[in-house]
């Protein structure tokens, strides 16, 4: 059956979509001899598909894991800077996966990495509206702080979905939220919280449309249960 080439590459494990984009610009692939264009077809068990004059390796397995990324790693699957990735922390799964949206370099918790490039697009469309939770450790005006994140309906004059927020612990400025929020701005949660005056300490994802982090220990994955990859495809729960 053909798919476009972009999905052929991402399926086959040698990159992502919109690196594939990339690569097909560059003339880097070919389609039985010839430099493909973007938005070329082909069907993987008819044509000759070809990267850099390599045979594309058959379709891997799907894979899904849940990491629980520490900070101080980077939410892509090579730095140029040297800096520590996820790709580092799941090198044991035998597939390439890449990440489903992003955390940033000091934001740990929940991250989704899978090949299976379908289920990632959707679920990080934003027609999608995901649902993603977050423990937040702020300080400054703790005091009626998830009452004014719940009111935010624009950050730096772009407007944005309302959060839930509940406060789980209190004290004499500091708190602990809880931030449900159904977008992925850029760092949009630490956006939300400086709006309203508060500086993040911690920030930790526990919680992505249907997946739960439970106690996954820090820098570990697990791979997903059949039932957890079946609730990701049904839509929402």
């Amino acid at each position: 059956m053909e798919d476009r080439l972009q999905k052929l590459l991402s399926a086959a494990g040698v990159c992502s979509r919109r690196a594939a984009e990339g690569y097909i610009e560059a003339g880097r692939v070919t389609v039985n001899g010839e430099a493909a264009r973007l938005g070329a077809k082909a069907d993987p068990d008819r044509d000759d598909v070809r990267l850099d004059g390599r045979p594309l390796p058959k379709r891997a397995e799907a894979a899904y894991l849940l990491l629980n990324k520490p900070r101080g790693y980077v939410t892509t699957l090579s730095d140029e800077q040297g800096r520590r990735t996820v790709a580092d922390l799941t090198a044991g799964c035998g597939v390439r996966v890449y990440p489903v949206g992003r955390l940033d370099l000091d934001s740990e918790g929940l991250l989704l990495l899978t090949n299976d490039g379908a289920l990632a697009q959707r679920l990080t469309h934003p027609s999608g509206e995901a649902e993603k939770t977050y423990h937040v450790w702020v300080r400054g005006p703790a005091a009626g702080a998830a009452e004014r994140l719940s009111r935010l309906r624009e950050l730096e004059g772009e407007p944005i979905l309302p959060a839930w927020v509940e406060t789980l612990r209190q004290g004499e400025g500091r708190a602990v939220l809880a931030v449900t929020i159904r977008q992925g701005k850029n760092r949009q949660v630490r956006r939300m919280c400086a709006a309203c005056g508060l500086e993040v300490e911690r920030l930790r994802r526990v919680r992505e449309h249907t997946l739960e982090l439970g106690d996954l220990p820090p820098g570990k994955w697990r791979y997903l249960t059949a039932g957890e990859i079946e609730a990701l495809r049904g839509g929402e729960r």
